[in-house]
């Protein structure tokens, strides 16, 4: 096992070493709440291109709503009349 671990620690260091960072792109003067808006729903109107994240954000939003609810369901007492 901790042969494993080493071998992933060297994959993910000689990855991370030959890997090519691009400039970063920062925000453009005015409201940065409202061009993170658009980068996210990858709307044309805000400074940073967006990368399509509407998906992922709703199926995100979708995972957690259902974890939240199951997390109700199985912390909720059982009443003595429902099987």
């Amino acid at each position: 096992m901790g042969l494993l671990a080493v071998g992933l620690f060297g994959l993910l260091t000689a990855v991370f070493l030959t890997s090519g960072f691009g400039t970063a792109e920062g925000f453009a003067e005015g409201s940065v709440t409202r061009s993170i808006g658009y980068a996210m729903f990858n709307l044309d109107a805000g400074a940073v291109a967006g990368e399509g994240f509407l998906v992922a954000f709703i199926t995100i939003a979708v995972v957690l709503d259902a974890a939240l609810d199951g997390a109700v369901m199985l912390a909720k007492k059982d009443e003595e009349g429902e099987a």
